[in-house]
């Protein structure tokens, strides 16, 4: 028997011929905030493969720190399927989900990202959570002498560079921005 009803078959056909998958791929599911373990531990008992990538933080009280596991990401897991409508249902079903990210089927994570934040997390090298920026995208510098500066990030060579435009005039600048934190806009 089918865990889908007659009432969510709609939802699923034209997405589920352009995404039928044969084999597992990994997907991310927004969660409720501060739902993530919770959601990882119902869906290992269901027998789904989970990913919830965790960073310590030390947390001080007044009277005592603690050591505390943390979601990298907040309020996101990983899950391992092959994509049907029986399995993403069963997922989705799972109380503290609230969807897959991407379109509403989800989108496919290359196994490689999955794997090299595996790789980072296994190792003692130093990392930071940042703002997911694209080149070309308009960014605002935080702290330093460049503080509150606006521009549009491009790459070159490698180097992360913040062009500032005059637009009337139609010249630009370009400053290499590598050891300053920016904002997407």
């Amino acid at each position: 028997m089918s865990v889908l009803n007659s009432s969510c078959a709609p939802l699923f056909e034209p997405q589920w011929l352009a995404a039928a998958v044969t084999e597992p791929q990994w997907y991310a599911v927004h969660t409720r905030a501060r739902h993530e373990k919770s959601v990882v531990n119902q869906l290992e008992r269901r027998g789904v493969k989970t990913f919830l990538p965790l960073t310590s933080e030390v947390h001080r009280w007044s009277d005592r720190r603690k050591v505390v596991e943390l979601p990298l990401f907040s309020c996101y897991a990983f899950v391992h399927i092959r994509l049907s409508p029986e399995l993403w249902y069963q997922v989705i079903q799972t109380s503290g989900v609230l969807q897959f990210v991407g379109n509403r089927v989800g989108i496919a994570i290359p196994d490689n990202q999955i794997e090299s934040i595996r790789a980072v997390l296994s190792s003692d090298i130093p990392y930071a959570l940042c703002p997911f920026l694209q080149v070309g995208q308009r960014v605002r510098i935080r702290g330093g002498a460049l503080d509150g500066i606006e521009g549009l990030l491009t790459a070159r060579n490698g180097d992360r560079t913040l062009v500032i435009s005059v637009e009337p005039i139609q010249r630009s600048i370009a400053v290499r921005i590598d050891q300053y934190q920016v904002d997407a806009i």
